[in-house]
């Protein structure tokens, strides 16, 4: 399964810009969207920033990810003790 993810534009370089997501970075393509700048947050899919987003979108976006991946590690933990 692939995901969409929001991440942080840290450094662009013509339509190549290296995004973070919780402290891992990334080279994406920005070719899709054209105007972003240093800060932004896009959506990442397949490599390729697909959409824009707000701070706040993002950051809520990013906290249910983590809370869907903790739940499914707690629940693999709870396999794996069987």
């Amino acid at each position: 399964m692939c995901l969409a993810v929001p991440s942080k534009i840290v450094e662009i370089n013509d339509t190549v810009a290296k995004v973070d997501v919780d402290g891992v970075t990334r080279q994406i393509s920005t070719m899709l969207l054209g105007d972003v700048k240093i800060g932004d947050y896009v959506i990442v899919h397949a490599g390729f920033a697909i959409n824009k987003v707000d701070e706040a979108t993002a950051r809520e976006t990013l906290e249910d990810l983590r809370q869907i991946l903790a739940a499914d590690a707690r629940q693999d933990d709870g396999r794996n003790e069987q």
